[in-house]
């Protein structure tokens, strides 16, 4: 396995300075075609320093509930996206979202490639039980993807979208961590017999 837990085959996950993500963001947000695959909210328009600002608020919370990375290709190194996950510590369990800004690596794997990198952060750094998503039924290319990254239907919002003068479904998605090992063909780790007791 890969010991770079950050590394894919196409990709990378990154940190970046919030002034950077300030700026792509700032620049994705006025692509109307790509807010309307991203998320159900009406499509806004956010200054640099308004991005900015909530980016500097979010990195400051102690106890994060959100991780945020962007996505870098390794050919080039081009900031081309971001993927966040938020997670619910009790019960096991994340949401997970990724957008990819750049056009033109849609539809070309890059997508595919970042879900699983942050699928193995999911599952073997932070020890998910499982990781959901929501995609709009419009939306094959990336129902595609996600199947391709090991995500399976669970549901479906009916009608629960407006977007553009019509009622829309949402498709609901998951992945078990129990069916992501098998599928990455990782065998669970056994933690030796007293370890757990503070045995030497």
């Amino acid at each position: 396995m890969n010991t770079n837990i950050f590394l894919g085959s196409r990709v990378r996950l990154t940190a970046e300075d919030p002034a950077v993500l300030a700026e792509v963001f700032a620049r994705w947000d006025r692509d109307a075609g790509f807010k309307r695959l991203l998320d159900d909210a009406p499509p806004m328009l956010w200054s640099v320093e308004k991005i900015k600002e909530w980016i500097d608020k979010d990195l400051k919370k102690e106890n994060p509930r959100s991780f945020l990375f962007a996505v870098r290709t390794l050919e080039g190194d081009q900031l081309i996206g971001f993927l966040d996950l938020w997670v619910n510590w009790m019960h096991g369990d994340a949401w997970v979202g990724i957008g990819l800004g750049e056009r033109d690596y849609w539809g070309n794997g890059f997508g595919t490639d970042a879900m699983q990198v942050m699928l193995r952060y999911a599952f073997m750094e932070l020890n998910l039980h499982r990781v959901t998503l929501g995609v709009f039924d419009y939306n094959p290319r990336a129902q595609r993807s996600y199947a391709k990254a090991g995500f399976k239907p669970e549901g479906r919002l009916r009608r629960e979208l407006h977007r553009q003068g019509q009622r829309r479904d949402i498709l609901i998605m998951g992945i078990l961590r129990s069916e992501w090992l098998e599928a990455s063909h990782i065998e669970p780790v056994a933690v030796p017999a007293g370890v757990l007791e503070g045995e030497k």
